[in-house]
């Protein structure tokens, strides 16, 4: 347990490091806090938790906000597919839960999402979805295995040289940031277990 000093509560420990208050961050970490608040009704703790240094959690949400939240060549819920993946696949507590939900949010059925989630080969997945799932997995347990013929199981199911290359950022991404997260005991937030649901 931390202490609050603005509700003088004590505060559920979220990270083995200390986490700075609003009044310790930078203006710009603590308007994407604000920001945070105001879409989601809170703020994640994984943006909590990595202000401790302010410059590099602005250049991961940034490089990560662009993967997963803008316009991408895949679409959204084959993001957070792959997140998911990812993060069971690395046993992330805070990746796997927080994006669990962003997957329920992207319209994926929840009962086919938590499968995703525990074992994405008894999941009812398309052919595509399937392709995605197994890349991904490939990359993130035997990453030095990989070959210019793992392509073509992707290329077989539609995606061209653009989708491939963001699969490949992505699934990097959920690696580092489920490193990160798993090696500071980030906890996630309460709201993420009932989202989309």
């Amino acid at each position: 347990m931390t202490h609050d000093p603005t509700s003088g509560e004590a505060q559920p420990r979220f990270s083995f490091l200390p986490v700075p208050t609003e009044a310790e961050v930078p203006e710009s970490v603590a308007k994407l806090w604000s920001k945070a608040q105001s879409n989601l009704g809170f703020v994640p703790n994984v943006f909590k938790a990595q202000a401790l240094n302010g410059e590099q959690f602005q250049a991961w949400w940034s490089y990560f906000n662009l993967l997963l939240n803008k316009e991408g060549h895949l679409p959204p819920q084959e993001r957070e597919l792959v997140a998911v993946v990812v993060s069971s696949l690395n046993a992330c507590l805070y990746c796997a839960v927080s994006h669990g939900a962003a997957l329920r949010l992207t319209g994926m059925e929840a009962s086919k999402a938590d499968a995703v989630a525990v074992n994405w080969r008894q999941a009812p997945l398309s052919a595509r979805e399937a392709a995605l799932c197994a890349y991904a997995e490939k990359l993130t347990v035997t990453p030095a295995q990989m070959t210019e013929s793992d392509l073509g199981a992707l290329r077989a199911v539609g995606l061209g040289d653009h989708e491939i290359m963001e699969l490949v950022q992505v699934t990097g991404m959920f690696n580092l940031t489920n490193r990160v997260s798993s090696a500071l005991g980030f906890v996630p937030n309460a709201e993420y277990f009932s989202a989309g649901r």
